[in-house]
């Protein structure tokens, strides 16, 4: 498929034309560097995926000014958020944003942060979970991991990134269906989790693809079980939890959003760039190497993904006791 009939898909089915976004990002260019909000910390999936996307821009020319990274972690998220919410120039601020981009709203509702202020730019790909563990740990299948983290109760530690965030979420639904009583321990990007997993700090995490595949491909981690709908190619040998009979299956948005009160003539300038990125070889490999899925969106399409997911997570955090 050429670049432009990507663009042209990805955009009507956001309700937009090209003819609409190039005559509106015509109207409007950055005129100083773009704050790139990283809503992660240094090396994980978010991060790669940021520092990806700029060199694309860089690589490819496709904007007159250069987008500036800037890892904001703290608080699950909400650093971030708040720094969009408070930019003196939302035309220069953009962020690339988790699912915590919902759950750290819900779960600390003083933030006064509704993200449905944010400019929908657009939905680069949603991620995908996996269980992993050392290859040392002796434990090669679920069903031994299940038996092994029973057994060990709260001496057996999960790593993940933030708290009640994505593998926060999974973790506590790994212990309530199966009655395990696993120990979390939140830090600040998947790239320290992995690393932990990978030394032995720590037993098991649910690492991104993209933020353990470097330890599994040197063969000191290895994966149990994915959080999929079906099986990865990248990991055709791994099953899938519905495999084993467990209804379950999760999903991370790997999005970039304008900060509230972004003009309209920005929005557009900034959904025809990142389309430009996603129809980019360099995105397409990337999404295919890293076991990334899911399809471009942005303007209404996106927002009516936000809605639903911000209300799917809110069900899940009632359901953990996270939130009243």
């Amino acid at each position: 498929m050429s670049i432009m009939k990507k663009l042209a898909t990805g955009f009507i089915a956001a309700g937009m034309t090209i003819s609409a976004v190039v005559g509106s990002a015509a109207a409007w260019e950055p005129n100083k560097p773009i704050d790139f909000i990283i809503m992660a910390g240094k090396g994980g999936g978010a991060d790669k995926m940021a520092r990806l996307m700029q060199a694309i821009v860089e690589k490819e020319g496709l904007a007159n000014r250069p987008l500036v990274p800037t890892n904001k972690s703290g608080g699950s998220g909400a650093e971030a958020l708040l720094a969009a919410k408070s930019a003196s120039d939302p035309d220069h601020t953009i962020m690339v944003t988790l699912n915590s981009f919902y759950t750290t709203p819900l779960r600390q509702p003083g933030l006064d942060v509704d993200v449905l202020t944010f400019a929908p730019v657009a939905r680069m790909a949603e991620d995908t979970f996996l269980l992993w563990v050392h290859k040392d740990s002796g434990i090669t299948t679920f069903e031994e991991w299940l038996k092994v983290a029973k057994a060990d109760g709260n001496k057996w530690v999960m790593g993940g990134t933030g708290s009640n965030s994505e593998d926060n979420i999974i973790t506590d639904f790994l212990n309530d269906h199966f009655g395990l009583s696993m120990k979390y321990i939140p830090y600040k990007g998947g790239g320290a989790v992995a690393k932990d997993v990978a030394g032995k700090q720590i037993n098991s995490s649910v690492n991104n693809p993209s933020e353990a595949l470097g330890f599994y491909e040197s063969g000191d981690m290895i994966a149990l079980v994915a959080f999929t709908n079906e099986r990865l190619p990248m990991f055709p040998e791994v099953p899938t939890l519905r495999e084993k009979g467990v209804d379950f299956s999760y999903f991370m948005q790997r999005s970039v959003v304008g900060a509230p009160g972004m003009s309209a003539e920005a929005e557009a300038y900034y959904s025809n760039l990142f389309a430009q990125v996603y129809a980019s070889d360099d995105w397409q490999k990337y999404k295919s190497s890293k076991s990334l899925m899911g399809d471009l969106m942005s303007g209404d399409e996106l927002m009516a993904y936000w809605k639903q997911q911000r209300a799917n997570h809110e069900t899940i955090l009632r359901a953990s006791g996270a939130i009243q």
